[in-house]
């Protein structure tokens, strides 16, 4: 049945902005749809759960707090929905392309300064969110550079939770490898992967929360009967902290620092636009998505979460596709979403009967899209795919930030060398038509 707003949109020439004016964050609007957004969060919710342990255990962030980040920035969310709207129907939470990027701030900084670096990337998407710089970013920092990071970061979580697949508890190690226990394990795990995957090949397109529920239910039931090692999650104390650094913090390290804030915080931004270009394809009223918008959401909820010791968060597409197949169609859904979470933050026990082979599945899965999302990059040539794979044997050999950088390089001096030698230009003009095609690219965007 068409709603007023479905009759407003098809009857009327008027823009989405003018028809954005009249409520989509309405309270009339929230409340039209309150029980399909609530049965919609409660589904996304409980998916989100095992997604966002894996995310903590790569970014060695302890799992409570992982948690806790995306029950604030999804109340974050909601709040800013109603006034400054992003997107509709994203669901905001910490990113699995960041986990890496974290967990390389925590090996070089140690975690006493993580909160600090966190504060440090949202000041810096405060000042990118300001000036509007994110219409910049994607023009300076290529599609097919990101999707070849993410490509790098996905093997890592791909190589990461491939050993949880076959761990076995401590007590049944033996000797020999590939006693009764590892063989056991590996064959649960197998069954695991393959029934993940066939399910989501059935219900990727209608609910593709049943792949993770069936999983996480099936590995849940079977721990009762099968010694499985199990996820275990520490009981961390949740406190209100300036986010300030640590009294050793050198000069140098403060600058290198810095620049890890700086790709912290362009890689954050750059995934959330390319989620928003997603979430806008999939929305069910067709609704135009505002970037900018949402880096405020994101910005605001990541200074706020630096203040527990929090991570960095950003509309995951995995959540959102979930929110909308459940039926989700405005922003209620995301409190709902974030009301699941926060209970089971405060409730960590119950997280304890999750068997990790479960949780290795949903992760391996995760990784191997990652991954898969370089054949996106094929429809920019080969030049584009060639330094895509380039930038994940990059990211994933020598680190994310040292990676991102060499690939950056590198395309720089290939491009330098292209056209100066091509068109016969000294490097100065060459820099010039640089900067004027980005001037003019950003002029089409407004």
């Amino acid at each position: 049945m068409a709603t007023h707003i479905d009759k407003e949109l098809s009857a009327s020439n008027q823009s989405l902005d003018s028809i954005n004016m009249k409520g989509y964050g309405s309270a009339a609007f929230q409340a039209q749809y309150f029980f399909r957004d609530t049965a919609a969060g409660l589904i996304t919710g409980a998916m989100a759960i095992p997604l966002s342990i894996g995310i903590a255990i790569m970014s060695d962030y302890p799992i409570k707090v992982g948690l806790a980040t995306v029950a604030f920035a999804s109340l974050i969310g909601w709040l800013f929905a109603w006034f400054r709207p992003g997107n509709y129907i994203g669901s905001p939470g910490i990113a699995a392309g960041l986990a890496p990027v974290l967990a390389l701030g925590v090996a070089s900084f140690g975690w006493e300064n993580m909160a600090f670096c966190i504060f440090m990337t949202a000041v810096m998407q405060a000042i990118i969110w300001k000036f509007n710089w994110q219409r910049y970013l994607l023009v300076a920092v290529p599609v097919y550079l990101v999707e070849g990071l993410l490509a790098g970061v996905g093997l890592k979580i791909f190589l990461k939770f491939f050993e949880f697949t076959y761990e076995i508890p401590a007590e049944l190690v033996t000797e020999n490898f590939w006693n009764d226990a590892r063989i056991l394990m590996v064959t649960i795990s197998a069954t695991g992967v393959a029934l993940f995957l066939f399910l989501f090949s059935i219900f990727k397109d209608k609910q593709p929360a049943i792949p993770y529920f069936a999983l996480i239910i099936g590995g849940v039931v079977l721990a009762q009967f099968v010694t499985v090692p199990m996820i275990s999650v520490e009981d961390v104390d949740l406190h209100f902290k300036i986010p300030m650094p640590a009294e050793d913090v050198t000069v140098m390290m403060l600058v290198y620092m810095i620049l890890f804030c700086a790709m912290l915080a362009i890689v954050d931004v750059i995934e959330q636009v390319m989620s928003n270009a997603a979430i806008e394809k999939i929305d069910p009223l067709k609704r135009k998505t505002d970037s900018n918008n949402s880096l405020l959401a994101i910005w605001i909820a990541n200074l706020g979460s630096s203040f527990f010791h929090g991570m960095t968060n950003l509309d995951g597409l995995a959540k959102s596709t979930t929110n909308k197949l459940a039926g989700a169609m405005t922003k209620f859904s995301v409190l709902i979403i974030g009301s699941v979470v926060c209970f089971f933050t405060f409730n960590v026990q119950y997280l304890d009967y999750l068997p990790k082979f479960a949780l290795a599945a949903i992760m391996l899965f995760t990784g191997y899209k990652m991954i898969a999302g370089l054949v996106h990059v094929t429809h920019y040539g080969s030049y584009a795919l060639i330094l895509a794979v380039i930038t994940a044997g990059l990211v994933f050999k020598v680190g994310i930030f040292e990676g991102l950088l060499a690939a950056m390089a590198i395309h720089g001096v290939i491009h330098y060398m292209v056209y100066t030698k091509h068109d016969n230009l000294p490097g100065k003009e060459v820099i010039k038509r640089y900067f004027r095609s980005l001037k003019a690219d950003n002029s089409n965007l407004q």
